[in-house]
Order: structure tokens, then sequence, then C-alpha cells
């Protein structure tokens, strides 16, 4: 299953490490850190004209394929419209 995280992009909901509220998470110095990084090394990927409420990690074959995606949905929605897709997988 896929989980539509904004504009024209899609993911496979099994790739998915975290969601995570860009409000809230942003302030930690680690997750600065993180960020910078994946900017750094181009794993950064905006999908979203608007104001950022929500990053989404995603995982690669390797830990160099991992994927930052930025995204004007809350983290409570795509929270939401992941354990929507659970639950039809089961």
């Amino acid at each position: 299953m896929y989980l539509h995280l904004g504009m024209e992009t899609v993911v496979s909901a099994s790739d998915i490490v975290g969601i995570f509220d860009i409000e809230n998470t942003s302030i930690g110095k680690g997750t600065k850190e993180f960020l910078a990084t994946a900017e750094k090394n181009g794993r950064v990927v905006n999908v979203s004209y608007e104001l950022p409420k929500s990053f989404i990690v995603c995982a690669g074959k390797k830990r160099s394929d991992e994927v930052v995606y930025i995204s004007q949905i809350s983290a409570a929605t795509l929270k939401k419209r992941l354990s929507f897709i659970d639950s039809l997988s089961v």
C-alpha cells in the first residue's frame, strides 16, 4: 500500500521509518543536525509549496538511500492515513 504525502508524491507504507511533526521535533539539536545532514547530502524532497507541517523519513535499501520528505500535511493526518492503510492490510 502507498501513502500520499502531498502534491504528486506517494511512498510505499513499508518504507516509512517515521512521521514527525516539524514544529515540535525540529527544535531539538539532534533533529536539526539530522535534517541539515540530509539536506547537505541531497536526500530531502520538499513536496509542498505551502508551510511545512511534517517530515517523513523513508528507508532505502542502504542507509545512504534514506529520503526525508517535507510535507504540508500534518503528522497526525498522515498517521491516521497510515493506520487506515494498515487496517486494510489485515
